[in-house]
């Protein structure tokens, strides 16, 4: 009888413990497997991260809406699982400072919109035949380069130098122009002008070929140096040139189409490699709606701003004759090619 009770009594003991387990949100031994074979086949919730997106630009200029393209397509794939935090209007810097911070690690910076020539001191060299002046003839020209073979030969290029990011997709903000604060009529105007230029062999070539005098100023001064005198000009895209209000101080714009703005979306290899397969694919896909979105827009949105420049009684001054400018800076074209020569000229080919 004393034998049959204590019997009893164990296997109500054992009974209440696995209960118990139950209870507490604990796994009893047999639902192990079943936890791994689900982690197997891919059915664990990935953890929400955040990406930090840098724009120079205000967010509604052609790349800053490009960015906020990429930013809900990526949140959209995700499901929410991946935040892209855009950080614009050049509040973590100028181009250079930010692709700094993101070399130098941390992961303060994790992504940035940048202006393919920018990349040439940080592995690109490719990139900038890019900015080469008078290089492509539209936006058609620049389209058949960014969605050629070659285009992810020249993304992957920093990445490959060991530089520490890489290109995710292309864009463009338009063909820049001069803009100055006393009136231009022509080529010969530019003679003696300080022009704003960033601390790049390509365009203090250009301005120098134009006659002009290259002064490094940061974007981030570059209104104050217009309005000071410290500049007499500077370029940039139209849409560019009128969100950040420089029509303000240099009120007359020349319309020589000298570079095309061609941009690259990049991400640090330190985040990349954080990346889940998975989430990599959601950036890439997101990165290809995003590249589609700013081909739709940009020529548009640029019209639209140009018109609207015009009825504000901007001096707004047409090229009609590309010739002189070119040969101008035939000098510079030749200089800053001639290490990828033929790589150049499947480039220039491709119009």
């Amino acid at each position: 009888m004393k034998k049959g009770f204590k019997l009893l009594s164990l296997s109500l003991v054992l009974v209440l413990i696995v209960a118990g387990l139950a209870g507490c949100g604990m796994k009893s031994p047999t639902e192990q497997p079943a936890k791994e074979e689900a982690k197997q086949e891919g059915t664990t919730t990935e953890p929400e991260i955040t990406l930090v997106y840098a724009e120079v630009n205000p967010l509604d200029t052609i790349v800053g809406q490009t960015g906020t393209a990429f930013k809900e397509k990526v949140e959209e794939l995700s499901g929410g699982k991946i935040k892209i935090d855009i950080q614009a209007s050049g509040v973590l810097g100028a181009e250079n400072d930010v692709l700094d911070a993101m070399l130098g690690g941390g992961g303060t910076i994790d992504m940035s919109r940048i202006s393919a020539f920018a990349l040439t001191p940080y592995g690109g060299e490719k990139s900038k035949l890019l900015s080469i002046p008078y290089t492509f003839v539209n936006r058609e020209h620049f389209w058949n380069f960014a969605t050629s073979d070659l285009a992810p030969e020249f993304l992957l290029e920093p990445h490959e130098n060991g530089s520490g990011v890489r290109g995710l997709f292309y864009g463009e903000e338009g063909f820049r122009h001069f803009f100055t604060t006393k009136e231009v009529k022509g080529i010969e105007d530019l003679k003696g002008m300080k022009l704003r230029v960033s601390n790049d062999p390509v365009m203090n070539g250009l301005v120098q070929g134009l006659g002009a005098s290259p002064t490094v100023v940061s974007f981030g001064e570059l209104y104050s140096a217009l309005q000071t005198g410290v500049v007499d000009g500077a370029e940039q895209p139209i849409a560019n040139y009128k969100s950040n209000a420089f029509q303000e101080v240099a009120p007359n714009m020349i319309l020589d189409g000298h570079t095309l703005g061609a941009v690259q979306v990049v991400i640090t290899d330190e985040a990349w490699d954080k990346l889940t397969e998975e989430q990599q694919n959601i950036l890439v896909e997101a990165g290809k709606y995003a590249s589609e979105f700013n081909r739709k827009i940009s020529e548009e949105a640029e019209n639209k701003v140009l018109e609207g420049l015009k009825a504000d009684g901007i001096n707004i001054v047409e090229v009609k004759d590309i010739a002189p400018w070119q040969e101008a800076v035939k000098g510079v074209i030749e200089t800053e090619t001639a290490k990828h020569k033929d790589l150049y000229q499947k480039i220039v080919d491709m119009k």
